[in-house]
């Protein structure tokens, strides 16, 4: 048999075992399975391997081994799962491997956020955009604009970040030396780094606002956030003793594993009451309650943001706490993904996310949109905001202290938020990382403290810089956006100075939708003092 017939071959047998998993395991839990379904699948199959094998023998071109996965892995697998619903998946051995790396919350490393970025001859870079605190690219004083030149002696000119990002990483207590260019330096700096164990927290950024107020940003749910939340409301109560309030950040969260969205609504429920319940075909319903319940006697006000990318276990958070009237929900209509995927392991490097259960919020919302008739790509990137915002069509349900709240595409805020535009001028900044670059060329001879202002003196500097990048702007353009600007010189400066978490705390003391968010604890407040109001109501009853 040639080659390239037991490639095709054995690229079949991956695709019909993916299938058969998946089969052989809803029969398992599914008696009503019959012979007429067996055979229909059994026929499937036999169309499937004709039609593969006619193109394997008549294709025009040569099926070398790249096509053929190609083929198979981005094609035929793909292409079957799509049909059924937009979040089933396959995973390829690398997809499969980043997955597991992303439910875990680490990796082995030195620890550093990287991008590619062209320079004027049009050669692809890659610099560093942070190194994460407490790494060994953070102790070795590697800084966010500093260019890889190479890795182990590998130049890394016209690589991309994913190729960089696989060398550096590797096995924990490993040396890799890292070769960086400088702004302000004439020669290289090279860096001989300790591979380490790399955290990604869940919770990227967690202060109090003010005194008494908290605020958490939760990036995902994976297996460290609950005890990540867990750990920032201590904090709280520690530095600030009672919390009066907390603004808990959902916006841009894809969602993550189930179990951590049950863990984390937990925190601020009460004991026995129903976070979620999921039903499907191959497993028993399940209903998931708040296990222990919220700590402490005093319930402080919460508010939640979200937005059109809050998805999935943030939404199924986000429900919680609007259905128990424990949370205000904030922003804009979220996701609507109610949709729970089973990860099948189909072989020791590959993987299947197949859709098993529909999830529902406390009060029976179904959440989920409607992806009937929809392509893959407008029903991730093309929301209609006029239909949205038709609730004619919504399933309507109640909280517990009988407010309506809406089902069948996603959750609906209590209050909305707009999201402000960028102005033209504010989109060519970002897209020319003027910030970015601006922050390594000004520290390259500066420094900055932590009561560092930016007047007018560096505003004069900023506006040089944006000369030499060939960005052309007005006096209106600068008057509109001056607040934001000196922002966002802020953040990208105490980033490179005093690390990642310092610079995204400048961006949330000054983000107006948190500042929105902030205004509304007395409309949260009022929910606790209404519940207050019927236990005790409850409590005269004879």
């Amino acid at each position: 048999m040639a080659p390239r017939t037991r490639r095709a071959l054995f690229s079949v047998t991956i695709f019909l075992a993916t299938c058969a998993t998946a089969g052989s395991f809803i029969n398992q839990r599914v008696a009503a399975q019959t012979a007429t379904d067996e055979s229909t699948l059994r026929d499937s199959l036999h169309q499937f391997t004709n039609v593969y094998s006619l193109v394997e023998q008549n294709y025009a071109d040569p099926l070398d081994k790249d096509k053929i996965d190609k083929a198979i892995y981005d094609g035929a697998i793909p292409g079957m799962l799509h049909v059924l619903d937009p979040h089933s998946n396959f995973y390829d051995p690398k997809a499969f491997a980043q997955m597991r790396e992303d439910q875990h919350g680490k990796y082995y490393g030195v620890g550093m956020t990287i991008q590619p970025q062209m320079d004027k001859a049009g050669v692809l870079h890659v610099v560093v955009l942070a190194p994460f605190e407490g790494t060994p690219a953070y102790k070795a004083g590697i800084r966010p604009g500093d260019l890889i030149v190479s890795v182990d002696g590998k130049p890394a000119a016209g690589m991309d970040s994913s190729a960089v990002a696989s060398m550096l990483k590797g096995p924990k207590g490993t040396h890799v030396i890292v070769v960086m260019q400088r702004e302000g330096k004439d020669a290289p700096l090279t860096f001989d780094l300790v591979r380490d164990e790399i955290p990604r927290p869940s919770v990227d950024i967690a202060f109090l606002l003010k005194p008494g107020v908290g605020y958490i940003h939760v990036t995902n749910f994976m297996e460290t956030t609950s005890r990540e939340v867990g750990e920032a409301l201590e904090k709280f109560q520690a530095t600030n003793g009672n919390l009066h309030g907390l603004i808990l950040d959902l916006r841009g969260n894809p969602g993550g594993l189930l179990n951590e969205a049950v863990n984390v609504s937990d925190k601020f429920l009460k004991e026995g009451q129903i976070v979620v319940s999921q039903h499907g075909r191959a497993f028993p319903d399940q209903v998931y309650r708040a296990a222990h319940g919220e700590s402490g006697s005093e319930k402080y006000p919460i508010v939640v943001i979200v937005n059109r990318n809050t998805a999935s276990a943030a939404e199924i958070v986000s429900g919680a706490l609007q259905d128990h009237d424990r949370a205000l929900i904030v922003g804009e209509t979220t996701f609507g993904k109610g949709l729970v995927q089973t990860v099948f392991q189909v072989s020791e490097e590959s993987g299947l996310a197949l859709t098993t259960y529909h999830y529902y919020t406390p009060s029976g919302r179904l959440i989920q949109r409607s992806y009937d008739g929809v392509s893959l790509y407008d029903y991730y990137y093309v929301r209609n905001d006029a239909k949205k915002a038709d609730k004619s069509n919504l399933e309507v349900k109640l909280t517990d202290s009988g407010r309506t709240v809406y089902g069948g595409g996603g959750i609906t805020p209590d209050e909305k938020i707009d999201v402000p535009d960028l102005t033209h001028f504010q989109a060519t900044l970002l897209q020319h990382y003027a910030f970015f670059d601006f922050s390594k060329h000004y520290l390259a001879t500066h420094t900055v403290a932590r009561d560092f202002v930016v007047d007018d003196a560096i505003l004069q500097q900023f506006k040089a810089f944006l000369k030499t990048k060939q960005v052309d702007y007005t006096d209106a353009d600068m008057t509109s956006a001056l607040e934001w600007i000196k922002t966002n010189i802020k953040a990208e400066l105490f980033t490179s100075q005093f690390g990642q978490m310092e610079g995204l705390k400048v961006h949330a003391q000054s983000d107006p939708e948190i500042v929105k968010a902030t205004s509304f604890l007395p409309e949260a407040t009022a929910l606790i003092e209404h519940d207050k109001s019927q236990q005790k109501t409850a409590s005269l009853a004879p």
